[in-house]
């Protein structure tokens, strides 16, 4: 087997980059261009056809087969206007990654011709074969039947010549088989706990949306040196070798400028992520040698978490073109920092209040206080569930060495944030008179602002971190389906918001307390009961 020194890899990005050629457009004119969203729905589909799928996107309201088919109409003439020769529709088997079967629009037709067909019913369902695919031994492996159904709500797209229509996939017993179907489970789960609870401070809040704003950290290897490596070709990380002479001792990699051939793979990246709707803001340098980081803008969490597992499918395609391989394994070499998948999560109205963003009023930071504790006690109960979530074999090798966060799950919520509980936890109902407990909220009010400004300390190896307006979730691995995580998060959070609704309902009914009161009085006893996670 070569050794190959990793000298030579960093020094694989020095050769000279692959010419590329930017667009005319600017990036905004890019975005969403291979991506049937709102924009092109009035152009190929009829009023009537754009309401219903709005209705589905934005309420959940399901679409009868007669407007499906009108839906599935429009697609297609979209589709085929950009090129498009096939469908598929693209879904996430529990094997990691996401899979597709590709069928042809073309038809024959009885008198000899042919026709583009494509139509409500091939676009609401389809039958993949089950049986290549885990499934928990919920099922004999000699029932293969598996069906695929249509998830309005993540906007189909276009791949090369086809059109990827995002779906769950479900046994013909109807288990779920991918790792879509959770997550929407538990982002519906959060909404309607999140929205009660929310309620109590805004009654015109109708519905709340879990946000998702992942990074993505990954590795570049010149493709000739990763195809002399086995190991690297066949486990996606160095067993044998030579450490660096120089690895990241001085971590001026990420501080330096970006290697000429990283960028101009990182600009063809972008335009790509663009195209696709993927909202990508920001590129640098990671710590270690040859690794980059990508980000985009949040959104919501079910959207955000389709557009990461497409993200990880075109950056090993434009690497490709590049002569690169890309390396998302959370640990590819030794001594050196791993890469892990950052997951900023928060929770948002649709009034437009982010729920963890520190407020100026009483009311609203007694609101912020609700969510944030309720997060925390969560993580406390449930850390068992988190940490699996984040686990495998790759990750676990990368946890608890070189800035990435321990295996042991804990919550940072920095200084002054920490100081705010500790009062609130000392408050008792006979210490205080209105007039106080008034100032108590104002008092609060004055010192939460302050962390807008982030005046925290960054901890870049706590697993589960406040930082200003949403917690990160710094433990996932950079090879991972956030959904995995993101199920869990929203799951946990949900079943503790509806704890917490009964405990302040029982107060205010039976205790003839006001809401307020009994919202501190709660929130006080989950400060104590989740004080010892708390980093």
């Amino acid at each position: 087997m070569a050794i190959i020194r990793f000298q030579a890899i960093q020094a694989s990005l020095d050769r000279k980059p692959i010419h590329i050629v930017e667009p005319a457009e600017r990036r905004s004119e890019l975005y969403g261009l291979n991506v049937f969203n709102k924009s092109s729905f009035s152009h190929y589909m009829s009023k009537e056809a754009c309401n219903a799928l709005m209705d589905a996107i934005n309420q959940g309201k399901k679409i009868d087969r007669k407007v499906a088919d009108q839906v599935a109409s429009g697609m297609k003439s979209w589709a085929i206007s950009k090129g498009a020769t096939h469908y598929t529709h693209w879904f996430q088997p529990l094997t990691g990654g996401t899979a597709e079967k590709h069928d042809a629009f073309f038809e024959p037709s009885g008198d000899g011709s042919a026709v583009d067909k494509f139509d409500g019913a091939q676009l609401v369902q389809q039958e993949p074969d089950a049986s290549s695919f885990p499934n928990g031994g919920i099922r004999n492996t000699f029932e293969a039947r598996g069906y695929t159904a249509w998830d309005p709500t993540s906007p189909a797209f276009i791949m090369g010549t086809t059109l990827c229509i995002p779906t769950i996939f479900v046994s013909y017993t109807g288990e779920a088989l991918d790792n879509k179907v959770p997550l929407l489970r538990a982002l519906q789960s959060i909404d309607n706990s999140a929205t009660e609870v929310a309620r109590y401070f805004d009654k015109n809040v109708n519905k709340v949306i879990a946000t998702l704003g992942w990074e993505q950290e990954y590795f570049l290897v010149d493709s000739a040196l990763a195809s002399s490596r086995p190991d690297l070709m066949m486990a996606g990380r160095l067993l044998l070798g030579h450490e660096a002479a120089k690895g990241q001792q001085l971590e001026d990699h990420y501080f330096g400028s970006i290697p000429e051939r990283a960028l101009a793979y990182m600009r063809e990246l972008e335009i790509e992520c663009i195209k696709l709707a993927i909202p990508v803001k920001t590129r640098h340098n990671e710590v270690a040698p040859n690794q980059f980081e990508l980000a985009p803008l949040y959104e919501e969490a079910n959207l955000a978490v389709d557009h990461n597992c497409l993200l990880m499918d075109v950056m090993a395609k434009v690497a490709a073109r590049h002569n690169f391989k890309v390396l998302l394994h959370e640990k590819p070499f030794a001594g050196i920092n791993g890469s892990g998948k950052h997951n900023n999560w928060s929770l948002a109205t649709d009034t437009g209040v982010n729920l963890l963003s520190p407020g100026r009023t009483p009311k609203s930071n007694l609101q912020f206080l609700t969510f944030f504790i309720n997060t925390i006690k969560a993580v406390h109960d449930y850390d068992d569930l988190l940490r699996a979530s984040i686990a495998s074999a790759n990750n676990d090798h990368r946890l608890g060495a070189n800035e990435a966060p321990p295996a042991i799950i804990s919550v940072f919520i920095g200084k002054q944030l920490t100081e705010v509980l500790d009062e609130l936890e000392r408050v008792t109902d006979g210490s205080l008179s209105p007039e106080e407990k008034t100032e108590l909220k104002l008092n609060v009010v004055g010192k939460i602002p302050e962390i807008l400004l982030d005046n925290t300390d960054r901890n870049r190896t706590s697993p589960f971190a406040f930082t200003g307006n949403k917690f990160e979730f710094r433990a996932v691995g950079s090879s991972a389906n956030c959904s995995k995580a993101m199920t869990i998060l929203n799951m946990i959070v949900s079943e503790q918001l509806r704890k917490f609704k009964t405990e302040v309902d029982n107060l205010v009914e039976n205790k003839n307390m006001k809401k307020d009161d009994a919202i501190f009085n709660v929130l006080r006893e989950l400060i104590k009961a989740s004080k010892r996670i708390r980093f």
